[in-house]
């Protein structure tokens, strides 16, 4: 590993809202704001990246699990940012603490898992 897999790693992201991230789009809802759905991907993502300088080559990670409260609704054009902090690793298990924000404040809160996987094995499985 290039850096040490340990608690408090930290990885903050922005990004626009977009069409295609609402609720309208997604099915979640009838309106143009940022959809439950969008804004769990957008902290899958962040907590993906930010472990994946620690991680030894051939290996990823996947979400198993999201606990998650979306608090707020966010336009279209707003800029969201998330904040994703590992609090705990238990082997291949890792555990985040994830916050998405826009310029009003906090829009969702929670905690999202994810286990480290050999990558090659993993699309082998899938073959069947």
């Amino acid at each position: 590993m290039s850096q040490i897999l340990v608690p408090g790693i930290r990885l903050t992201t922005t990004r626009t809202v977009v069409e295609n991230d609402t609720a309208a789009v997604y099915g979640s809802g009838l309106h143009d704001v940022l959809s439950t759905p969008a804004m769990i991907a957008f902290m899958e993502q962040t907590a993906m990246k930010a472990v994946e300088a620690c991680l030894n080559p051939g290996e990823g990670t996947v979400g198993t699990e999201v606990n998650v409260k979306h608090l707020k609704a966010t336009p279209v054009g707003r800029t969201i940012t998330c904040t994703a902090t590992l609090q705990e690793v238990n082997g291949n298990r890792l555990l985040f603490h994830v916050e998405a924000s826009d310029d009003e404040g906090k829009i969702g809160e929670g905690h999202h898992e994810r286990f480290i996987i050999d990558n090659k094995r993993f699309k082998e499985k899938l073959k069947g």
